[in-house]
C-alpha cells in the first residue's frame, strides 16, 4: 500500500510540473516564448510568465519596433533577488536584444545602495548588469522616484530614440532612467522579459512609433 500511494504521489507530482512548465496553446499563436512557458495571469487582459533560471523572453508576434513609445503595465514582487520584469526591444533573435527592467524588491529598500538598483538598462549579450555596473556605475541603473508599491502594478512609459532611452515610472514627470543606448542592433522584436528566477506579469501593452 505504500509502495502504491508513493507511485501515485510521484505520478501526480510530476504531472503538476508538467503542467507548471507548460505554456497556454492558445497564447503561443501570439508570442514566440524563450525559456519560459507563458499563461494568462489572475488580472483580467494580463499575461504571465513562469520562473525559471536564466532570462525568458515572450516576443510579441507581428509586432516591429524600432523607435517611438513603449508603454505597459508590469507587476513583480518584494522577494529579494527574485523579482526582475521588463520590456526587450530591438531584438535579433533571443540572444540579441536590449532591455529596460525593474528590481521590484529594491523600489522601497531600506539600504541605499539596493534602492539605487531600481531600473536596469542592459544590451544582451555583451553589456549585461554586472559588466555596467562594474564599468558604468551608477550611469544605468538608478532609483525609481516615487517609489511604486513592489507588490502591485506600475506603469512605465519608455521612450526610444536612437541616441538616448528614457524611461518614466507611473505619473512621474521626470524619468527615473535617462541614458545612450550601448548598441544599434538594427532589430526590430520587442517582448516582455524576465531575469533568472523571475516570475512576472503584464498588461495594457502599447507601442507607438516615432513618426506617429
Amino acid at each position: 500500500m505504500k509502495k502504491q500511494f508513493c507511485f501515485i504521489f510521484s505520478i501526480m507530482l510530476l504531472i503538476a510540473l508538467y503542467s507548471c512548465d507548460r505554456s497556454d496553446p492558445e497564447m503561443l499563436k501570439y508570442y514566440k516564448v524563450y525559456n519560459r512557458a507563458i499563461s494568462h495571469g489572475k488580472d483580467a487582459g494580463s499575461i504571465h510568465l513562469n520562473d525559471h533560471g536564466g532570462g525568458g523572453i515572450a516576443w510579441v508576434k507581428g509586432k516591429k519596433f524600432t523607435y517611438g513609445t513603449i508603454e505597459f503595465d508590469a507587476k513583480g514582487n518584494d522577494e529579494y533577488q527574485a523579482s526582475f520584469v521588463g520590456i526587450a526591444f530591438h531584438g535579433v533573435n533571443d540572444t540579441t536584444y536590449e532591455v529596460v527592467y525593474f528590481r521590484p524588491f529594491n523600489f522601497r529598500a531600506p539600504i541605499p545602495e539596493r534602492k539605487a538598483h531600481g531600473v536596469q538598462y542592459i544590451a544582451i549579450p555583451h553589456f549585461d548588469w554586472d559588466v555596467l555596473r562594474e564599468e558604468h556605475p551608477g550611469e544605468y541603473e538608478q532609483p525609481v522616484s516615487p517609489a511604486p508599491d513592489p507588490n502591485s502594478w506600475f506603469h512605465v512609459r519608455i521612450k526610444v530614440a536612437s541616441k538616448n532611452i528614457s524611461v518614466y515610472v507611473n505619473s512621474a514627470q521626470n524619468p527615473s532612467l535617462s541614458i545612450e543606448p550601448l548598441v544599434h542592433t538594427q532589430g526590430e522584436m520587442i517582448g516582455y522579459w524576465v531575469g533568472s528566477t523571475s516570475e512576472g506579469d503584464w498588461k495594457n501593452f502599447k507601442i507607438t512609433p516615432a513618426n506617429q
